[in-house]
């Protein structure tokens, strides 16, 4: 792609950008669960509570036990296979597209060891079928596959944490795309699955072009300017077949410039940038904002890019956002009504950044419901795989 810049934006200007539209500039007072996943772009959710813990801070009122409610009982949030494969939260109202955009991206090549295409498809269409109406543990589902296909997909060729999974299993995610599965409410400690059909009357995949469309656009909405580089990355795919979306869709975007680097948003969204970005931020484990935010370097400047990073990985700590960008680290620890929140900061702050980040433990122990203490240290504790 060959454009003429548009326009220039600095980093600043970008940060402010991404902060107004994800309510991270302030929380917002009136928008759902749903709603503020849907300007996250998904958000992580393989640790529940720090999925939960992202939408309330970007919420003035919502609780942990209202994003719950809208997971398990109102069904305007779904939790199933996201960007990269990994767990996310997604709004229910957006899954046909989800899912169609997300199958439609190639193939994890390391898929083919276990599976041989015609297997997958095999798999998908059991588990479609096994979940047609109940919901069921991974046991329960491994028994129903074999019922289905044959033995072989109960061979234990995948290895996991010390042990070794079923050969189906290296289809969970790409069922998950295909919109064959989503998680269940779960039964004691054992997770469950069950169909998006259950929840969604006639659920099925919408159409993939449309669909990938829809996906760049949100992308851009919320994480633009970005490059193909970067939402490759953020999809975990090649940069040749993101960038040959971002071909496809030329008469959409329009190029700029952030920090005189080259970069895209969409046509209808290069007006200026008038705000700065302000404000002290806690963010969970695997926020999205740090996660789908390129370029690292800019978001993670130099102390961060050391401490808060794992081998170039966004999201294994949590983190202090200082005028947008990772300043620090911070921890917690609940102990019965209390929660201790320990905050290190790679740069000196002034009282009333302080005061700021005083103000945003105390948002965290409201929203887990318990009084918070902060105290200033070094975060010793590791990396959440």
């Amino acid at each position: 792609m060959t454009y003429r810049p548009e326009r220039e934006y600095s980093w600043a200007q970008v940060c402010a950008r991404r902060m107004e539209r994800q309510w991270l500039s302030a929380p917002s007072h009136t928008a759902s669960p749903a709603e503020i996943v849907r300007a996250m772009c998904g958000a992580h959710a393989q640790v529940m509570p720090a999925a939960e813990l992202s939408v309330g801070m970007r919420s003035a009122g919502v609780s942990p036990a209202e994003v719950r409610k809208a997971l398990w009982e109102d069904g305007t949030l779904v939790r199933t296979f996201g960007p990269r494969g990994t767990v996310h939260l997604l709004p229910a109202a957006d899954l046909s597209r989800w899912t169609a955009a997300l199958a439609a991206i190639p193939p994890n090549a390391a898929l083919e060891q276990f599976l041989t295409p015609g297997q997958t498809d095999e798999i998908v269409a059991a588990i479609a079928d096994a979940l047609r109406d109940g919901e069921l543990t991974v046991d329960e589902l491994t028994d129903a596959i074999v019922a289905r296909t044959g033995a072989w997909a109960a061979d234990p060729v995948m290895p996991a944490f010390q042990t070794m999974w079923p050969r189906w299993r290296a289809a969970l995610g790409i069922a998950g795309f295909r919109g064959a599965l989503c998680f269940g409410a779960g039964r004691g400690r054992a997770a469950t699955y069950r169909s998006p059909g259950q929840l969604l009357p006639g659920f099925g995949p919408a159409d993939a072009a449309p669909a990938l469309g829809w996906l760049l656009r949100s992308y851009l909405q919320a994480y633009g300017p970005a490059t193909p580089a970067h939402f490759a990355r953020w999809l975990a795919v090649r940069r040749e077949w993101a960038a040959g979306l971002f071909d496809d869709h030329r008469g959409e975007l329009a190029q700029v410039t952030v920090e005189g680097t080259p970069a895209w948003l969409l046509r209808s969204d290069t007006g200026a940038i008038t705000t700065e970005p302000s404000g002290v931020r806690l963010l969970p484990y695997f926020d999205s904002y740090v996660v789908a935010g390129q370029p690292r370097e800019l978001l993670f400047p130099g102390a961060a890019g050391n401490r808060a990073l794992a081998r170039g990985q966004a999201g294994n700590y949590p983190v202090i956002l200082i005028d947008g960008v990772v300043r620090g680290l911070w921890h917690h620890r609940r102990s019965g009504k209390k929660v201790e929140i320990t905050a290190e900061l790679f740069v000196p702050a002034g009282p009333s950044r302080l005061e700021e980040l005083a103000q945003q433990a105390e948002r965290v122990g409201n929203f887990l419901q318990a009084e918070a203490r902060l105290t200033f240290g070094t975060v010793g504790v590791g990396g959440h795989a």
